[in-house]
């Protein structure tokens, strides 16, 4: 894909709002398209504008894939292709080869955004590789972005699917709402805590134990695991 099919429009950028329900953030690159034009994988920055690390350079966007995909994991695919590492040398190899491709199409991501390197997530890729598969989004998202032969299990997984999604054809017609405003405002819990330090943090939870009814039980009212997560 070239620099003028990458470049995201605005109306991919409502595309993309679409398609996840919520509003798109930090999207640098378009990372793969759809026959007809439309976004199917997002390419996020390194590090997010509120400055939390975004190891998941490659996001699946698209609703007919994604649910799909879903299928696979339901149906224990991932864990099959983690047992399969562990006994086939060279499918290992190609495995890791696909983790080595990311964190190079990483950097350069990182580059061209001008968001440069981001050392809390060097050496770290996604998805499990190179080891395990925990996402499959994550492996055809990159298989999708980079091209057959890149990610093994991500171009096995794009097989697997046959039945559902395939390159040739689009899919987007009612995968998505298209009437109204696009969304506008992400209410997930954790969007209200990323970025903060781990003193803002403790700050928030002070508040909230304060804000606590006195018959209440002291108990585990800790952050939610996102929140968490957003440290």
């Amino acid at each position: 894909m070239d620099i003028a099919q990458r470049t995201p429009t605005p109306e991919d950028l409502d595309t993309l709002s679409r398609q996840l329900g919520r509003p798109v953030r930090d999207v640098v690159e378009i990372g793969a398209r759809c026959v007809c034009g439309n976004p199917l994988v997002a390419t996020t920055a390194p590090r997010l504008g509120n400055g939390i690390p975004f190891p998941t350079t490659y996001y699946l966007t698209h609703p007919v894939i994604t649910s799909a995909v879903s299928r696979l994991e339901a149906a224990g695919v991932m864990t099959e292709m983690t047992e399969r590492l562990s006994r086939d040398p060279e499918l290992a190899l190609a495995y890791r080869g696909a983790h080595e491709a990311y964190l190079q199409a990483r950097s350069e991501i990182g580059a061209r955004s001008g968001v440069g390197d981001v050392p809390e997530i060097a050496g770290v890729s996604a998805g499990g590789m190179p080891d395990r598969v925990k996402c499959l989004h994550v492996l055809v998202g990159h298989s999708l972005a980079a091209g057959p032969g890149v990610n093994p299990l991500g171009d096995e997984a794009l097989e697997l699917i046959a039945e559902w999604w395939t390159r040739e054809r689009c899919y987007c017609a009612g995968a998505w709402d298209v009437q109204g405003q696009a969304p506008a405002r992400d209410l997930s819990r954790h969007t209200r805590t990323q970025g903060l330090s781990p003193e803002e943090l403790d700050a928030k939870r002070a508040a909230r134990q304060d804000r606590r009814p006195a018959a209440e039980p002291a108990g585990n009212h800790e952050l939610s695991r996102n929140e968490e997560d957003a440290q």
